[in-house]
């Protein structure tokens, strides 16, 4: 498995060479805003190795996504959402995942939302 596919719009991101508005980084993971929220408030996690989906992961992926998953409520208390969030993890193309690096939504805030 790859560590940096230099065709991926999200490593092109934890690369520093496409601009995001960074919520959280760290040594395994980048958080930034989507650019087309489906809420008040809609991060991606996606960790700086690149993985291309989630059915990519393997057993030495368990801490990476629990520290992914681990992150969520954090995020959302620090980005003001105090009444609930929905995470979501697009897998493959049934799945309807559109960027093939792994990434988890985290929404939050009031709704009606306009997706979802």
């Amino acid at each position: 498995m790859s560590t940096h596919d230099p065709n991926c719009i999200f490593c092109k991101i934890v690369a520093g060479q496409i601009p995001a508005k960074k919520a959280h980084e760290d040594e395994q993971v980048l958080v930034f805003h989507d650019i087309n929220p489906w809420a008040p408030v809609h991060v991606l996690v996606i960790p700086k190795r690149h993985i291309a989906t989630l059915a990519d992961v393997g057993p030495g992926d368990e801490g990476l996504l629990g520290h992914m998953l681990g992150l969520a409520p954090r995020l959302m208390r620090d980005l003001g959402v105090t009444n609930g969030f929905r995470t979501l993890i697009n897998t493959g193309k049934d799945g309807l995942q559109e960027v093939y690096h792994l990434h988890m939504h985290v929404i939050g805030g009031p709704r009606p939302w306009t997706k979802g």
